[in-house]
Formats: structure tokens, sequence, C-alpha cells
């Protein structure tokens, strides 16, 4: 059975669907659409032989369906597994009384243990490439008397110079050793203008219990002697915890101790607050409020200490879109001065994020950086431009990287986009393409078999003018005038759906409807809606509705006004 659980792949059979049925569906609703599916499907009433042997299969399916969900235990597997999880060897171990809710505490708790498995195999790598640039020389000019002087010797006139400055890299991995034991492996190198070094360093992390962990680190370097520390890390309650980092520095001038220790507390639902005290060769003590919610993101912070001592206050607005859209700002003031900072940062794929901040402040300048994370790697480029506050550094810096990422967002990454999704949704084609077939042939032998019933359906509603359906289709609808090149892909749906009208009145479940009697999916992979024209007391009716949506007719509201 755990060998069943590493397949993510779910059987795409909706039990649900083929009954047309709630999730919550009581026994007696099951039982009813049972008898009505039957009345349809059964074999007995066919006398032509292939009619006969396609009314067998479909009636096979929906007693298969209908013995699934009537049984408590097989309901609750086929709820947290699908129809895959019914084919699992093993299931005879869960006893047959249990009942449905330890059925799924079962599935946690395997799920619990292939979570483990997985974190064996994981090494969660992490990395950061920052690339410093200095290019102060597109807006801070020398003297002309001293461009003349330097001039002189062949190299004026020439274009602004922009160099790298600095480099840092970083890079760590995570090697469980049990499901409590973690070796932390990492190291960096850094270079400026010219100078650099690097250092490794190797950490053990048990988690001792639910309540919190240790850590052992050991460190070693070329500009620094060797390094050991401790961390703790522990809740005191369910809404306060605190950790401590002691550390020890060896190098040439003795030993240089250092000491962290943080509280931190759940103030409320989305606020936490933090007080922060080090002791070593830069001694501080900071406080700071952070509050989180779906829709903003705000830091407030103090800190005293040697030689940092600030206020810091930051906003930032999260837009509810599919690209994550964020804007921020922040200011900073203290004994270096004083900093404001206003940037964005969007999705531009699946695992990508692109940011950009600038940076104004006295005596620094202005900067402008740029953050690209891509998964677990961070890439930053923080370009110095300016020593002064200059308008029009701050103007470029501003207005460079928005007209930049238009350009490439519409010419690079829409395309690009584009591209991946067409190739994804081609790729689910072909793999189901067998599967669509086998569907397709199976909702054609059921409009076939439906064409008595739903005679007698129709001539027992235009008695009593009840509930006709004139029209309806199912699939992909292209209603955007730029998209009129593509192809509409839908399918009549007419005949399944005047078979499941009874008493005037049908109704469809929020459940995607490819899997009703009659239907298959005819786009794979692409957004999908039903549009029915209905007949209801001699008025027209039409709505279009979602693939998931539920759908209840006749509604006043589906009425079509005369004059149109």
């Amino acid at each position: 059975m755990a060998a069943a659980l590493e397949e993510d792949e779910i059987d795409n059979d909706d039990y649900y669907s083929l009954l047309n049925v709630r999730r919550e569906a009581t026994q007696d609703e099951l039982k009813a659409s049972y008898r009505r599916l039957c009345m349809l499907y059964h074999p007995d009433k066919h006398r032509d032989p292939e009619l006969k042997r396609q009314a067998e299969q479909l009636f096979n399916l929906v007693h298969k369906a209908y013995e699934v969900l009537s049984d408590p235990q097989t309901r609750a597997i086929y709820d947290v597994y699908g129809k895959r999880g019914l084919e699992v060897e093993g299931w005879e171990v869960v006893e047959r009384k249990r009942t449905p809710a330890e059925i799924r505490e079962e599935y946690e708790r395997l799920q619990r243990e292939r979570e483990e498995r997985r974190l064996q195999q994981r090494t969660n790598p992490k990395g950061t490439i920052s690339v410093g640039i200095d290019a102060t020389d597109l807006f801070d000019h020398y003297e002309e008397d001293y461009e003349e002087i330097s001039g002189s010797g062949g190299g004026g006139g020439g274009l602004p110079h922009v160099e790298i400055n600095r480099m840092h890299i970083s890079q760590s991995i995570e090697a469980p050793l049990t499901t409590s034991d973690t070796a932390i492996l990492s190291g960096s190198l850094s270079t400026h203008n010219g100078n650099g070094g690097g250092n490794i360093n190797l950490a053990l992390r048990r988690v001792t219990s639910a309540k919190g962990w240790g850590e052992v680190e050991f460190g070693a370097g070329d500009t620094h002697g060797p390094l050991f520390g401790l961390k703790i890390f522990r809740n005191l309650t369910s809404r306060c915890f605190t950790t401590a980092h002691c550390g020890m520095q060896f190098s040439s001038r003795g030993i240089r101790p250092g000491l962290t220790t943080m509280l931190a507390r759940h103030l409320d639902k989305n606020t936490m607050g933090y007080l922060q005290w080090r002791w070593g060769t830069q001694s501080s003590m900071n406080t700071s409020i952070v509050r989180d919610t779906k829709s903003s993101h705000f830091t407030f912070a103090v800190q005293l200490g040697i030689p940092h001592t600030f206020i810091m206050m930051s906003y930032q607005y999260k837009f509810q879109d599919d690209d994550q859209t964020k804007i921020k700002g922040s200011v900073k003031s203290g004994f270096f001065g004083t900093v404001v900072e206003y940037g964005a940062e969007t999705k531009i794929s699946r695992h990508s994020v692109l940011g950009a901040t600038v940076s104004v402040g006295v005596p620094q300048g202005v900067s402008l950086k740029i953050k690209l994370n891509r998964a677990s790697q961070t890439y930053f480029f923080p370009i110095h431009l300016t020593d002064q506050l200059l308008p029009s550094a701050v103007f470029y810096a501003t207005v460079g990287p928005l007209v930049f990422y238009l350009a490439i967002q519409r010419l690079v990454i829409r395309p690009y986009l584009r591209s991946q999704q067409e190739q994804e949704l081609e790729k689910q084609r072909e793999s189901s393409a067998s599967d669509i077939a086998k569907k397709k042939q199976e909702a054609e032998a059921a409009v076939l078999l439906m064409q008595e019933s739903v005679r007698r359906i129709i001539e027992a509603e235009e008695s009593k003018m009840g509930l006709i359906i004139l029209n309806a289709w199912y699939g992909k609808f292209v209603t955007d005038n730029s998209r009129k090149h593509e192809r509409a892909r839908v399918i009549d749906v007419t005949v399944p759906l005047q078979c499941l009208v009874k008493d005037s009145k049908l109704i469809l479940t929020e459940a995607s409807k490819a899997g009703l009697p009659g239907f298959y999916d005819p786009c794979v992979g692409e957004e999908k809606s039903l549009k029915v024209l209905y007949q209801f007391r001699g008025v027209m009716h039409q709505v279009l509705c979602g693939d998931t949506e539920a759908l209840r007719i006749p509604k006043q509201s589906h009425r079509i006004d005369n004059d149109s």
C-alpha cells in the first residue's frame, strides 16, 4: 500500500458526477439516482445485440459507482484516494468496523510517513548570488578642466565607466540523517574591490521535541579563524517562543565571543512582537512589531546599539491577482543618516519572482536594487547610481526598470508562457487521448440508449408545457473577439440533459459535467462551459454556466426577452 501512495496521479473518474449527486449525498439520494440510471441502462430493455452490449457496460459502470458510494468504508476511501485507492492492495488491513473518520486518520498517518520518506531524499538546496555594480559615472561627472587634463592623455570622450566592484556567492544543502537529525553544509565566497575571501560551515540540527530543536555549528574561513556556535529554539507557550545563539570566533587576536537572544510573541492572529539582544563586537538591542495580513505587511523597528542605532518603518501592499504583485515602501533613519526605499515585485513565471527597489538616502545617494528569486535561488544586483541626491538619477532608477519590465513582459515573458502552456496542453491531450476516445465511445453509446427514454420525457413535458431542452452544448466557447481565430470545441449534449429532466426540473451538482452520463471532455486541460437553450411554459430561456458550477433550471433570470 505504501508503494501505491508514491503515485501522485489520481484517476479522473468521478462517481458522484456519474450519478449526478452531491458529494454530501444521503443514501436515499444515491439510491434514487441509481434506480433511475438502472432503468435507463438495464440490458434486458434492449434487443439489438450491439445496444445490449453497450447497455451492459454502462450498467456495470453505474452499479460499480453505487456499490462504492453506498458503503461507508469504501466511500471514505474513495473520497480521500479516488478510484485508484480502491485498487490498492493492503486495504484489507483496515478493519471493517472503522468509521470513515478513522479511515481518514489512517490516510493522514500514511501521508506523514510518505513525507518523511521524501524528506530523506531531499537536499533542499538554497543559494544566493549578489553582484554589486558601480554606475556612478553615469551621473557624477568631474569638472570640465579636470576632464580636459585627463582627456589630453587620450582617455577622454569615451562611454561612461560602469564596473562590477563586489560579488558574493553562497550555497547551502541539507542532508536528513534521521527523522529528527539534519546536517546542513553551507559555504560562501565574497570579493570587494579586488579583495576577497570565503568560509565553510557545517551545522548539525536535532529536533528534540514538538517544542524545540538545537543546533551545533562549526566553521572555518580564510578571513576569520575557526568558529564554534550553538543555537537553541524553544516554544515557551502556544503564543510565545525564544531563540538563543552563542558563538566563539577564534583568530590571531584571540577569542571573540558573541551572544544573541530573541523573544517573540503572537500579539494577535496577524501580529508578532520581537525583542532581540545582541552582545559581542557589535552590541545592540532591537524591538520590532510585524503585522502580516492577506493584503498587507507592516513592520516597525527600533534599535539601540554600537555602531548602529536607528528607527525603521516599512509597509507592503499585496494585490490579489494571479501575478501576486506587491508594492512596498520604507523609511529608515539613524546615526548613519536617512534612507527612503520604494519598489515592487511580481511573479513572472510559476517559480520566478522579479523585484526592483529604489533607495534614496543621505549620505548614501541613489541606488537601484534588482532581485530575482528562481525556486530556491536568489540573484541580487545592487546598482549604485550616484553619491548625491540627483532628481535625474531618481527618475531613471524609477522609470527605467518599469519600461524595461513592460517591454520584456510583452515581447518575451508572455509569448514564452503561452508557448509553455500550449506544450503542456498538447502533452496532456496526447497522454489522455486513448482515455478520451473511450469516454467518447461510452458517451455516444449512452446517447443511443437514452433515445427512447428521452422521447417519453419530451412527450410528458409537452403535455404539461414543462421543461424542454432545445439545444445544449458543452466545451470551450470562444467569446473574446481577439481570439476569433480559435475554433470552438463543443459537443452536443441536448439528449443527455433532457434525460436528466424530472418533474419539469433539471438539477446539476457542483462537479465537472464531463462525468455526467452522455458527456465527455472535448478539450482536455482547458476551461469549459455548458450552454443551454430551453423552453418552459412556452417561453424561451438561455443560460451559460461554468464547468463545475451547480445548475438548476428553469429560472426566471434565464428568460429571453421577446424583443431580443
